[in-house]
C-alpha cells in the first residue's frame, strides 16, 4: 500500500509501521484495517478469557 513502510530490524523481522500522513487521509478505512491486523498479531499469544468469565470480571469492576 503506497504511504505505509514496514521497517525491520537485524533478523528482517518487521518491527514498526511508518504511515504516510497524506496518505492515512486518503485511505483511513484501509489503514484502520492494517492496524487491526497489527494489533490482532501483537495479541495472538495473550492468554484467553471466555466471554462469561470476561463478563463477571466487568461486572465485579462495575463496568458492565
Amino acid at each position: 500500500m503506497d504511504g505505509v513502510t514496514f521497517l525491520t530490524d537485524e533478523t528482517n523481522k518487521r518491527r514498526f509501521v511508518q504511515i504516510d500522513l497524506e496518505q492515512l487521509e486518503l485511505h483511513q478505512n484501509k489503514i484502520e484495517d492494517l492496524l487491526d491486523v497489527v494489533i490482532a498479531e501483537s495479541r495472538k499469544n495473550d492468554e484467553e478469557i471466555s466471554w462469561d468469565d470476561l463478563k463477571s470480571q466487568l461486572k465485579s469492576e462495575g463496568k458492565l
